[in-house]
């Protein structure tokens, strides 16, 4: 894989294609906003989503979806999860993809992969996930991410178009796990962030972090899932970052609705995807669809989608009977 087309303008495609380049590929970058295309091609910079990061010449940009695919050996989906759907339907792509959105679609309840194998059955796929804010990759602060697929060969095929001494993929066969803990850890960043902006404490966070991945992973391994995935990078590494990181957009959301503000009142302040708002209400349905009890996924999607107050979410959580751990 040396020429590969990453779709998704914003901070985490622009840094996989700043990756990939540094790893010996060559990427188009696709964007669908053509003033910020002309942008990176002629001034090499992403100002909108990765201000001051410089981005190699060779690196070039493109609005046309088939211009990027052209030649390509593979694609590096960097989308929102919310429009995958979309994009593969738009793309219909021939080379394998590389799925990097972390999140459940809603309505369907489907991870990445099943979108893809739905839309695109034929083409190979790979999930990449684990603990990687945008902005530190594309600085080139050492990195380690999870490359999931049932396909081994192309799993290992990614990690060589990305991987670096600084940017290092592992192995995993369990792309469900995989996406499982991604979309999860974003609706549990939504919740630690209410609990600081509360002024909590640290051991409320602590809590909410345990028990939170512990619900994750039921729901994992009830989609079939491996329960070790939950203990590696896409789990508790992914959930460690996001859940007590300023840099996380899902947590800073938390943390400004524990304050007061409104859901669309932040919303409406950044031009970047909170993936753990829509993922929220598609987790906890997908949750009661498989008779997982997911408590803390319940409250979050209660205060974003449902009127619950953060003042009745702690309540309840609070008031939960005691019981083994």
């Amino acid at each position: 894989m040396r020429r590969l087309a990453v779709f998704g303008g914003g901070a985490w495609g622009t840094a996989l294609a700043i990756v990939a380049r540094r790893a010996g590929s060559e990427p188009v970058l696709w964007a669908r906003d053509s003033a910020l295309v002309a942008t990176i091609n002629a001034r090499h910079e992403n100002p909108v989503f990765l201000p001051g990061v410089t981005l190699d010449p060779a690196i070039s940009a493109t609005d046309d979806a088939a211009a990027a695919l052209d030649g390509a050996e593979a694609a590096v989906l960097a989308v929102p999860a919310q429009f995958l759907r979309g994009v593969l339907a738009v793309l219909a792509p021939r080379v394998p993809v590389l799925l990097c959105a972390k999140g459940i679609e809603n309505g369907t309840l489907k991870t990445m992969s099943e979108i893809a194998a739905e839309i695109a059955p034929s083409v190979p796929a790979a999930v990449l996930s684990g603990p990687s804010f945008a902005a530190e990759v594309a600085r080139d602060q050492p990195t380690a991410v999870t490359v999931a697929s049932r396909d081994e060969a192309i799993a290992r095929a990614f990690m060589a178009a990305l991987g670096t001494m600084r940017f290092r993929p592992y192995l995993s066969h369990d792309p469900i796990g995989a996406e499982i803990g991604g979309a999860g850890k974003n609706v549990l960043a939504i919740a630690c962030g209410i609990t600081d902006g509360r002024g909590l404490g640290d051991n409320a966070r602590a809590a909410l972090i345990t028990r939170g991945l512990a619900e994750i992973a039921r729901l994992g391994q009830a989609k079939g899932a491996d329960a070790d995935t939950f203990r590696g990078l896409s789990g508790m590494g992914d959930v460690v970052l996001t859940c007590a990181a300023t840099q996380s957009r899902n947590h800073a959301l938390g943390v400004a609705l524990g304050q007061g503000a409104g859901l669309g009142e932040v919303l409406a302040g950044t031009r970047s995807v909170v993936e753990g708002v829509a993922t929220a209400a598609a987790l906890a349905e997908l949750a009661r669809r498989l008779n997982v009890e997911m408590p803390i996924t319940e409250a979050v999607d209660g205060v974003l989608h449902r009127g619950l107050s953060i003042g009745a979410m702690i309540e309840a959580l609070l008031a939960r009977p005691y019981r083994a751990e």
